[in-house]
């Protein structure tokens, strides 16, 4: 790829085999992908393992436990460990201990040399339920929520915000663009759903949940008052009444919960897809479990499925301090003989009986009667970062049976230490909360190789059978505005070749969709790709690269593609974002961050080298790096002001940062950027390049920052890559 001060922008665009460019238009919203509800802890045919945590009294994670330090209970009978090992979660190692507790992949010897792994980060969720929050939660649920994107987001780490109503809509995805985690906490609204009826007095939901559970006092006062505004009805009939008026309440608040609970159920199915260990924030308001309603039985379902896909749910009551009796805003009855008053004792507890439920169930704590959300989240991402991993062998003659099983796990001999564990699991998964009854369900369509890849391209998770590595990059044409090139890259070792006419060649299908920040789509590219191979094909160093160039206005869009081998079936996807800014408002803006390698002899970062660096970059696109290589990034800068004179150049200062795990380990003094021979000042081309050598293994983040001196805006790019 090349870059020269002056010329045209289009050119610099590295078109590699297919280019094709279209108008994106933008029309109906896609149907939202189905879950994939695989569970990935086999009860029968691998050993069952769960995780555990051990604290002592200061709360600090208690290291250095063995396997004869723990004593292991299902259903009250003990139970030998026949896998132990303490995990990182969101380490590399992660997965592969995962799958040796599950018995399912034979693990290497722990001793022997290796390189320095890979921090893959962690899964975190933000599951609101808006359904059961108030205007004041809602914004401390959002506060929290923006503090932790900016402020405690891990280099690596995968975020999504969910809620219950689906107000987010298409931005409830797992990702690492903090742009999109901001505009998904901007779709909050609040919204009421209050369960009551226009009956007087007014019942609240908590007052018929005692009257339902036959707490006479109660029921006493509401029979009266509705004898005294009823004259002439007997007894018999106004309790009768106040019964039904009951009963009509807890099925409208049964119906908010099961959407709420409905909707947490689906979220922990579906990241059974994703390897590792799971944290899901529960950030509620407070609701009523119903035992008549199947209340407790949904709460079980939902731990057992979070059992199997490796959940820690974090239950947080955004009401903080909540005062008994309500605020000025509740509608409340007269009474004087304070019967009400004192039904009102035990609801706030009842109200987060579900919320501590899953938490502790899950192996995790719940976060109530607080106003400082923050710090509560803060401990719960440190306690869940490392934690203890134990299997053993279930009973085969359980295999014919669907029980929840109790799991009980304590350190032996050590009494004063807490132990977190999950509760339970199910021998064989129910139904999700969610699912359709069997005579309703519609018969899925034939499934064809073509639809199959689309289904795949709109999971919510990538599929990984085949890797696939996308680069993004755009750039502001003079004529046409901003152009985006997506370039895909596939590994040739995955394909299958086959001899054709003397020679070995393969196929693969490749596809890809575009996406607004509200799911609509826009371009779209489908093309079978053959290719012949070459001597490094085979060896597993070569690999397919397809180029697709669109047009597109400013804003936030989603890009999603996928390859398939046609001989073998295997599939695989990939998505990323981008935000294409609005060059309109004259605010200083970046392209995006390009990344290449020339495996020559290093040169110090600096825009002066000129064309000995621009020329000679050509993207990455799997942005891997060997260590002995040289990075090269290139970058424009758009809307660079100018001084009150004719003659005046734009003075853009530019600071370079690399950063592994959070730590940076290489940081550029700020220094000018050279104007000279550029007679186009809105867009100022900057080339740079960082020796790697010496730097160790890992996951690196790239984030250049420019500063404008005369209009004292500053801009910033970043970008992942790996060194190997």
């Amino acid at each position: 790829m090349h870059l020269k001060p002056g010329i045209s922008k289009t050119a610099t665009i590295c078109v590699l085999t297919w280019a094709f460019v279209c108008t994106p238009m933008f029309g109906q919203t896609p149907e939202p992908p189905k879950q994939d509800q695989t569970d990935v802890l086999r009860v029968f045919t691998e050993l069952v393992q769960t995780d555990v945590m051990v604290f002592d009294k200061e709360g600090h994670f208690v290291d250095g436990l063995k396997k004869e330090d723990f004593e292991l209970r299902i259903d009250g009978q003990p139970k030998p460990i026949d896998f132990f090992e303490r995990v990182t979660a969101g380490s590399a190692n992660e997965e592969s201990q995962l799958a040796a507790a599950r018995g399912s992949s034979n693990r290497t010897n722990s001793d022997t040399a290796a390189p320095a792994p890979l921090d893959r980060g962690r899964p975190i969720f933000f599951y609101l339920d808006d359904l059961h929050l108030d205007l004041g939660s809602l914004n401390a649920a959002k506060k929290v929520i923006s503090d932790f994107v900016d402020k405690q987001m891990a280099q690596n780490d995968e975020v999504a915000i969910t809620s219950a109503s689906g107000q987010i809509g298409f931005l409830q995805q797992l990702t690492d663009n903090k742009t999109v985690l901001h505009s998904a906490l901007e779709r909050l609204k609040f919204r009421s759903y209050s369960i009551r009826d226009n009956d007087r007095p007014p019942m609240t939901e908590y007052q018929a949940l005692q009257i339902e559970r036959y707490d006479r006092d109660l029921t006493s006062y509401f029979i009266e008052q509705t004898m005294a505004q009823n004259p002439g009805i007997t007894r018999n009939t106004a309790e009768a009444q106040v019964q039904t008026r009951a009963r009509l309440i807890l099925q409208q608040a049964d119906n908010v919960t099961m959407a709420s609970l409905g909707g947490l159920d689906s979220l922990i199915r579906s990241a059974n897809k994703l390897s590792g260990r799971k944290l899901v924030f529960f950030i509620s308001g407070g609701f009523f479990l119903d035992t008549q309603s199947g209340s407790t039985d949904r709460i079980q379902r939902i731990t057992s499925a979070a059992a199997r896909s490796g959940v820690v749910i974090y239950s947080m009551d955004a009401r903080g301090l909540v005062t008994p009796g309500g605020d000025a805003s509740t509608e409340t009855a007269f009474d004087i003989t304070n019967r009400l008053e004192r039904a009102a004792v035990g609801e706030l507890t009842a109200s987060q009986d579900a919320m501590h439920a899953l938490a502790r169930d899950t192996g995790g704590k719940a976060v109530f009667n607080t106003n400082a959300l923050g710090p509560g989240l803060t401990k719960a991402l440190k306690e869940t970062s490392a934690y203890y991993l134990l299997a053993w062998r279930p009973e085969g003659e359980t295999q014919h049976a669907s029980k929840f099983h109790r799991i009980e796990v304590k350190v032996i001999g050590r009494p004063q230490l807490a132990v977190q564990v999950r509760r339970g699991f199910f021998d064989i998964e129910p139904a999700p909360l969610a699912a359709k009854s069997s005579k309703s369900k519609e018969p899925e369509p034939k499934k064809t190789a073509e639809s199959d890849l689309r289904q795949k391209l709109g999971s919510a998770y990538p599929e990984r059978a085949i890797p696939i590595s996308l680069s993004l990059s755009y750039l502001n044409t003079a004529d046409k505005g901003w152009l985006l090139s997506t370039m895909m890259e596939v590994p040739s070792a995955l394909l299958t070749f086959e001899t054709v006419g003397g020679k070995q060649v393969a196929a693969v299908e490749v596809t890809g969709a575009f996406f607004n920040d509200h799911g609509q789509p826009g371009g779209s590219f489908n093309q079978r790709v053959t290719l012949q191979a070459q001597p490094d094909s085979l060896s597993g160093r070569g690999s397919v690269r397809y180029s697709y160039l669109l047009f597109l206005q400013p804003g936030l869009y989603q890009v999603r593609v996928g390859a398939r081998d046609p001989k073998s079936g295997r599939i695989g996807t990939t998505t990323d974002w981008i935000e294409i800014p609005n060059l309109k408002t004259t605010q200083l803006a970046l392209s995006s961050l390009m990344i290449g390698v020339r495996p020559s002899a290093a040169v110090n970062n600096n825009s002066e080298a000129g064309e000995s660096i621009a020329d000679s970059l050509e993207v990455n696109v799997s942005h891997r790096f060997l260590r002995d290589s040289n990075l090269r990034f290139a970058v424009f800068i758009y809307n660079p002001a100018r001084g009150p004179a004719a003659d005046s150049r734009p003075d853009v200062a530019l600071q370079v940062l690399m950063v592994r795990d959070d730590q940076p380990v290489v940081t550029t003094a700020l220094k000018k950027i050279s104007t000279d021979n550029l007679t186009d000042f809105s867009r100022i081309p900057y080339a740079g390049e960082i020796p790697l050598a010496g730097l160790p293994a890992g996951r690196y983040l790239l984030k250049v920052s420019v500063i404008d001196r005369i209009s004292k805006q500053s801009a910033s790019q970043e970008t992942r890559f790996e060194i190997d």
